[in-house]
Order: C-alpha cells, then sequence, then structure tokens
C-alpha cells in the first residue's frame, strides 16, 4: 500500500514532518487570484491530502488574496497538533492581480495579522519572508529591515519560526545571523538547478530545502528526456521530477500543489517511486543541455 512515508521525514522548526506535502496556491482562481472556480473540490483536496498522510501544507494570505487561507480553516479546522502550516508574507496583490512587494514594518505586521485571521491561528508555525527585489527571480540586496521586523513578531509570540524565499545564498547567511532560520524556499528543478550549493550547505546544517516550481511552474518544463524516463518507469513526468527532487538531498522538502485529487494521488505517489542510476544520469543531463 503507497504511504508517504517511504519519502522519509526532515526537521521543520521543532517539529519532524513527511518530506512530501502539499502546496496549495493552486487552490485560487487564476493566476493565483480570486475564488477557486469549484469551492466544494478544493474543499475535498485539502481534506483529502491530510487523509493521505500530509502533515505541512504551503500557504500565504496573498493567495487569491484571502482565499486559500479561508479554505483551509473550513476545510481542516480545528487542526491536527502533527499539521505544520507554513505561510509567507513580504508580497501583497494589485488590484489587477499583480505580485507587489510589501516589505515595510506596517506591511509585515498587517501581513501576519491577516494570515493569522484567516486560518483562525493564534501563532503562525513558520513564515517565510518573500524577497521581492526582482521579479525575475533573487537579487542580492540587504534583507536586514524586514527579517529584523519578522523577528520582533517572533518575539512578540504571532510566529513560531522563520524562513526565507527567493533568495540568495548571500542573503541566507545574513539571515541567519539576525535569526534563525529552519528553512529556504527558492525556486530549483531539473533545469533550475542555480541552488545546488545551497540545498548541500543548508543539508550540512540541518535546514529544509523547498523547492518550488519543480516542474517549471507558470512556464512548464519541457524536456523529451523527461518524458522518456518517465514513460520507461510507467510514471508521469510530474512524477519523476519529484522523485528526483527527494533523491537529491534529504533536506528537500516537497510541495505540490493541485486543485484535482486525481492529480493529488499522483503526486503522492512519487514517494514510492525509485528512480535507476541510469535514469538519474539521464535526468541530471537537462540541466546540462
Amino acid at each position: 500500500m503507497l504511504t508517504i512515508e517511504q519519502a522519509g521525514t526532515f526537521k521543520l522548526g521543532n517539529r519532524v514532518v513527511k518530506r512530501l506535502g502539499y502546496g496549495a496556491m493552486q487552490l485560487a482562481g487564476p493566476g493565483v487570484f480570486g475564488p477557486p472556480r469549484d469551492r466544494d473540490a478544493a474543499l475535498t483536496v485539502l481534506r483529502e491530502a491530510v487523509a493521505a498522510g500530509v502533515d505541512h501544507i504551503d500557504t500565504s494570505d496573498f493567495y487569491g488574496p484571502h482565499f486559500t487561507n479561508q479554505l483551509i480553516r473550513e476545510a481542516l479546522s480545528p487542526y491536527s497538533q502533527d499539521l505544520t502550516i507554513v505561510t509567507k508574507i513580504g508580497a501583497r496583490r494589485g488590484e489587477d492581480g499583480s505580485w507587489l512587494p510589501a516589505f515595510g514594518d506596517d506591511d509585515l505586521a498587517r501581513a501576519v495579522e491577516d494570515n493569522r485571521r484567516n486560518l483562525g491561528l493564534e501563532a503562525l508555525d513558520v513564515v517565510n519572508l518573500r524577497i521581492m527585489f526582482s521579479v525575475h527571480g533573487p537579487a542580492e540586496g540587504s534583507i536586514a529591515a524586514p527579517l529584523k521586523a519578522l523577528a520582533d513578531l517572533q518575539r512578540q509570540g504571532l510566529v513560531r519560526h522563520i524562513g526565507l524565499s527567493n533568495v540568495t545564498a548571500t542573503q541566507v547567511e545574513e539571515g541567519q545571523g539576525i535569526a534563525e532560520i529552519v528553512c529556504v524556499q527558492n525556486q530549483y528543478n531539473l533545469a533550475h538547478r542555480g541552488d545546488d550549493a545551497l540545498i548541500d550547505a543548508l543539508a550540512e546544517t540541518g535546514i529544509a530545502y523547498v523547492p518550488f516550481f519543480p516542474l517549471g511552474g507558470f512556464s512548464p518544463l519541457q524536456s523529451s528526456t523527461l518524458s522518456e524516463v518517465a514513460a520507461g518507469l510507467r510514471a508521469t513526468p510530474m512524477q519523476v521530477a519529484l522523485a528526483w527532487l527527494l533523491r537529491r538531498s534529504p533536506n528537500i522538502l516537497l510541495i505540490p500543489g493541485t486543485s484535482s485529487v486525481a492529480h493529488l494521488h499522483e503526486n503522492l505517489a512519487a514517494a514510492s517511486l525509485i528512480l535507476p542510476d541510469d535514469a538519474i544520469a539521464a535526468l541530471d543531463g537537462i540541466a546540462r543541455g
């Protein structure tokens, strides 16, 4: 019988979680904006994820905004004691659905309050500070001011643990001098491997790395090699991409998202997918192609 325990566990803050989690971003409407197309289906996916053993969920109040967190509360509250909900702050949505930086002290305090209210939590388990110096990905610059503001909210008891998102290795190092960092969430996948050294460094110190867009995100990865490997293993490309990430490093936690129960179970099945050495070699070549 398939169980996601086959993927193993890793530390996240003061908890040990299963390495296959769930990302709630796709529960919002098109472009991660507005309400879901099917509210009942969204609630069902959340409940099914937890029933399948998922014990950590990634979300943010700027998904929707507000809708995703409200769905999580409706579907899962009162929460199981072993469920870890990870949220993120540092951005807000424009009226047109645009993604805008929101780094000021008041912005961050308001974001923490919004997440607490809509999730129905007195304190947030883990809050990732998303850095928005560039719309194209991580960009250098000091993160001291917003991180100190978030650390102050932690001291007030509103946040238990702090993570970083969309950051460079230099910013991670700077952040570690300000607060204890329990996870880093960046874009990383078979073709986008700029964080290889960072992943290894974090693994050595017991810090979780959470890759987003494991199959390319808004611009899906197109790879004949990935398709061929998947066909040979009688698996989907997404399952192979997730299995490769699980094998890449023991500190990698996955948060594949979907609004479909069938797709949810396909993703979770990656926990039991064994990649032979020749498949690994072929997949590793994608980034060099």
